[in-house]
């Protein structure tokens, strides 16, 4: 069973410095190449190695590829030479080509070729996000390059990522004729009859599983140009689905043999928008009746047709057909993501389709009832975001409540009792929301307890200056901000029966007589009294003044706040709404 990589592959961007001595580590026996100063090993496979070298007669950089074995069997140097012969005669700018054939002093067969400096598909499909033009480009010119060896009766029978090098300057190779198998009935005039077919016993495998056709399992004495078809579309498939078409290992050949695989990159990833085009002749090439697959030259024309701008518009037409009644049932179902994905695929493939256009128009626009997890997720992330702004700022807010103790002082304090309760209530206040700040997301119980604590520094500050003064106005700032917080815009009525009820209730026990009036209705008048504070002149007059303007710019900033983030979001919504409707077919 061949499954390793070739053993003549070369190494990836070898250096090209010059050759003149051997390099250090050589053995002698790879010394031993007349006409070659012989540098590194550059790769090396069951039979084989390939080293770097130098010819000095012509004084150009070569790879020699010679037998590892220094008593080789005689079966290993005839196909090592059926290889050299095979590779020779396939005269295609897609084939490395071999400069000479020659044994060395030990009598141990090599050939020079064409050394190459480049990265191999198996790399380039590894990479995060592989350039799909890039990829589909090169594709077509390996099968070029295989419809070329078929027109000569040759069959690769090893076709895979790994044996397809893309070089630095838009050259691509394909590596390894080892397993080549010459079938006869060539389209070309070439001499094939001193190479032999390489034909083998029933029960050996050579090849690479995963990669070879059904018929080259079952039937090896069979195998023929098809059998190049369908590797070569298992490779197309790797490069549309960005998986591969059998798994990896033991179980590649039940997953061939058995036909369990899904063939269509479509269909096996319907999220990689694979073009129809592609989709449908990748299908054709991994057909299990060998018969029924296009030859090479087809697919390289189609490949080509795709990437020169030939498409299929009846063919997509019906397709977005398709997918716009799957997205509406999806929208039935609830399923909106799934509907979006659906409608956006058909949008590729027919712009002018008005029905998926209004499934990507509905559901941009009109809110689900019920948000699926992913954007739950996001729209709780963004409710985080405007909770952390508007604790920021209460946390100022209470602290400016906090710094008017000095002016209290100032003024004349009658009941430290109560002044330092404000003081202590402002404080504890703007720690509790800083905490909201750092960790937004909180539960109900915990904002409850933040809005009863507004509610004790609402009732000390009326029973400090009287409740008629600015403590309504201040009352009012208060429920504005705390509104911002998704607990209480989604109830606001127990914040505000919480406000209203802690405003109300040291009036009414001051009413009642079970605490000490700080207002009076006497003679038409209605005379409000400082509780705690003593009230005179100038002090008292900056106090108030200062009270009404911290109340007035806190109010100003909070509703600055608010309505700039709702501004600015309609503005948000209002703009994707125009530049979608561009988009879409009117």
């Amino acid at each position: 069973m061949q499954g390793d990589d070739p053993d003549t592959l070369v190494k990836t961007r070898p250096s090209r410095q010059h050759l003149t001595t051997p390099a250090e580590g050589v053995d002698e026996e790879t010394k031993a190449l007349d006409g070659y100063v012989p540098g590194e090993l550059i790769g090396q496979g069951g039979i084989g190695e390939v080293i770097a070298a130098h010819d000095l007669r012509i004084g150009r950089d070569v790879a020699v590829k010679r037998l590892k074995s220094r008593m080789p069997a005689a079966d290993e140097v005839s196909r090592f030479m059926r290889e050299a012969r095979i590779q020779a005669r396939l005269d295609h700018p897609t084939i490395p080509p071999v400069y000479d054939v020659g044994t060395d002093k030990e009598g141990r067969p090599y050939f020079t070729m064409k050394r190459l400096a480049g990265t191999t598909l198996v790399e380039l499909l590894s990479a995060p996000e592989p350039n799909r033009p890039r990829l589909l480009r090169a594709f077509a010119e390996v099968c070029t390059a295989i419809d070329f060896a078929h027109s000569r009766g040759v069959v690769h029978r090893d076709l895979k990522p790994g044996n397809v090098m893309l070089g630095d300057y838009g050259d691509v190779y394909v590596l390894d004729w080892g397993l080549a198998r010459v079938v006869g009935e060539a389209i070309a005039e070439v001499r094939t009859d001193d190479i032999d077919s390489l034909d083998i016993r029933s029960g050996d495998i050579l090849g690479t599983p995963g990669y070879m056709a059904p018929e080259q399992l079952q039937r090896v004495g069979d195998t023929g140009r098809p059998a190049d078809i369908y590797a070569l579309g298992s490779i197309l498939f790797e490069i549309l689905a960005g998986e591969p078409l059998h798994p990896r290992g033991p179980t590649a050949i039940a997953s061939t043999v058995g036909n369990e695989a899904v063939t269509s990159p479509a269909k096996r990833r319907s999220d990689r928008a694979v073009p129809p085009e592609l989709d449908s002749v990748c299908t054709s090439m991994l057909a299990i009746d060998p018969s029924s697959r296009p030859t090479a030259r087809k697919v390289a024309e189609r490949v080509q047709a795709y990437l020169d701008g030939d498409r299929d518009v009846a063919r997509r037409k019906t397709m977005a057909v398709d997918l716009v009644w799957t997205a509406r049932a999806s929208v039935n179902e609830g399923r909106r993501a799934d509907a979006m994905r659906l409608a956006g695929r058909a949008l590729a493939l027919d712009p002018e389709s008005a029905g998926a256009a209004e499934i990507v128009t509905t559901l941009m626009l009109e809110p689900p009832a019920e948000p699926p997890p992913e954007l739950r997720d996001a729209l709780r992330a963004a409710d985080e975001t405007g909770v952390r702004r508007h604790a920021r700022t209460a946390v100022i807010a209470y602290l400016a409540i906090a710094s008017f103790l000095p002016i209290a002082a100032w003024n004349g304090i009658k009941r430290w009792d109560i002044v330092l309760g404000v003081f202590g209530a402002s404080i504890l206040m703007a720690a509790a929301a800083l905490l909201i700040s750092l960790r937004p997301r909180r539960s109900m119980a915990s904002m409850i307890g933040y809005a009863l604590g507004n509610v004790i520094l609402l009732a000390l500050l009326s029973r400090m200056a009287g409740p008629f003064t600015f403590v309504p106005a201040l009352a009012c700032v208060v429920i504005m901000s705390s509104m911002a917080y998704p607990t209480f815009t989604e109830r606001p009525a127990v914040l505000l029966v919480l406000i209203v009820v802690g405003f109300l209730v040291p009036i009414g026990l001051e009413h009642e007589g079970l605490l000490s009036m700080t207002w009076e209705i006497d003679g038409g008048k209605l005379i409000s009294h400082a509780g705690a504070l003593s009230l005179q002149g100038t002090p008292t007059l900056a106090m108030l003044i200062g009270a009404s303007v911290a109340t007035i710019a806190i109010a100003g900033i909070h509703a600055a706040r608010i309505y700039r983030a709702g501004r600015d979001a309609q503005r948000r919504l209002l703009m994707q709404t125009w530049h979608l409707r561009q988009l879409l077919p009117h």
